[in-house]
């Protein structure tokens, strides 16, 4: 059965530039797609059928709907819009990556199926073409066609490929809590915008800035987020919220820090979810 593998992201950088006149937000933003991580990865399978379906499985599925809503479907539909035609299909999608996170788990998604449908059904879409309907997808489906080291700029549906950013040692942890991407965009009302400071000049495969403009909003709305942030800092780490949250990541100095910080949270909070990087 045809596969695409759906790996999260990590915005390294994250600029919030000011609210638009349609009510998004200009953002600048450093993104690196995390596909040496297998335990933070979804999978979408498919074969031609008699219609189309959606089932959800994997450690993550459950909740998640299978109606037209779900971004899988819905860029299914927009590559039978551009086909001109209908493309039925069983899909299976097995959800490794949280949801609400902040890791671009159904975004990944979104662009798995494009990438899926266009190749089951020989449809020979070019890259920019898949890019055009990811973007009316959602600001991050797009870099996920890229993968790697992307730059995003306008609400982060214009994207460019980077030269790769190296990672340091780090942790990525969930403790189980959903944040809405929506509200918290609505809380940058009032918790009050930041500076708006674009991305500096960087050289080619420098590392960016660890910064992520949404980290005050996302705790005005989600309080609880600081337990993860402290105890991430207690272990050694300079934390970093993932896109709106909830997922944090810990960049540590050594590959030895990073393990001991691991096993100290692990032994303090052994319902949190943890990917080494």
């Amino acid at each position: 059965m045809p596969t695409e593998l759906c790996p999260a992201k990590l915005n390294r950088f994250l600029a919030v530039l000011g609210r638009r006149a349609d009510g998004f937000h200009d953002l600048e933003l450093v993104t690196t797609v995390l596909e040496q991580v297998p335990d933070l990865m979804d999978r979408l399978d498919g074969v031609p059928a008699a219609e189309l379906t959606l089932t959800i499985s994997g450690p993550m599925g459950e909740g998640l709907g299978t109606d037209e809503s779900n971004l899988v479907l819905r860029a299914w539909r927009l590559l039978e819009t551009a086909a001109g035609c209908p493309l039925p299909a069983t899909l299976r999608l097995e959800k490794r990556i949280p949801h609400g996170a902040g890791l671009g788990g159904g975004s990944s998604d979104a662009a798995a199926a494009l990438r899926l449908g266009n190749a089951l059904f020989r449809l020979g879409l070019a890259e920019s073409a898949l890019l055009g309907l990811a973007a009316r997808l959602g600001s991050d489906v797009p870099l996920f066609l890229l993968g790697g080291t992307v730059l995003g700029l306008g609400r982060g549906e214009r994207v460019f490929p980077l030269r790769p950013v190296p990672l340091e040692p780090m942790l990525l942890v969930h403790a189980g809590l959903h944040v809405s991407t929506p509200s918290v965009y609505r809380a940058l009302q009032n918790v009050g915008y930041p500076f708006p400071e674009p991305l500096p000049s960087q050289a080619d495969g420098e590392v960016p800035p660890w910064r992520n403009d949404l980290t005050g909003a996302a705790l005005w709305v989600c309080p609880p987020l600081a337990e993860v942030r402290d105890a991430l800092r207690d272990s050694g780490g300079e934390p970093l919220l993932c896109g709106s949250g909830s997922c944090w990541a810990a960049r540590y100095n050594s590959t030895s820090d990073r393990a001991a910080a691991m096993e100290r949270i692990s032994a303090e909070h052994g319902q949190w979810r943890i990917w080494p990087i």
